[in-house]
């Protein structure tokens, strides 16, 4: 039997404040707010892609334990944007040779590691 195939994916992640989170990724990443459930907040990334943020999921301590990935062309624009609005940069653009990309992290109001890449070589 053929599984039928899925239509999009959300990630979701503990916030312990919503509206630093909204404020974060609609107003400093500028995603699109596609629906507010009061305790939960879902913003769309990309056309079948979603990131959500709940008061009631357990949180995860910092650090490398989670990385969010956001894939783009230009990283350098989106790292001298976020420098202008004061993001907590942890590291800036470079190269990776081993995983084939360029990128950055920084980091989000609950303290969840971000990166923001472009693939050498497309998916």
């Amino acid at each position: 039997m053929r599984k039928p195939g899925f239509t999009g994916q959300i990630t979701f992640l503990h916030a312990e404040d919503l509206q630093k989170t909204k404020a974060f990724y609609a107003d400093t990443l500028g995603l699109k707010l596609s629906r507010d459930q009061k305790t939960c907040l879902i913003f769309q990334v990309s056309d079948s892609a979603y990131l959500g943020f709940c008061e009631h999921i357990e949180f995860i301590d910092q650090g490398r334990k989670l990385i969010l990935t956001l894939v783009t062309d230009d990283v350098d624009a989106w790292y001298r944007d976020l420098v202008e609005k004061n993001v907590e940069i942890i590291e800036p653009p470079k190269a990776n040779p081993k995983y084939q990309i360029y990128h950055f992290f920084f980091k989000d109001p609950d303290g969840y590691w971000v990166e923001i890449q472009r693939f050498d070589k497309p998916l």
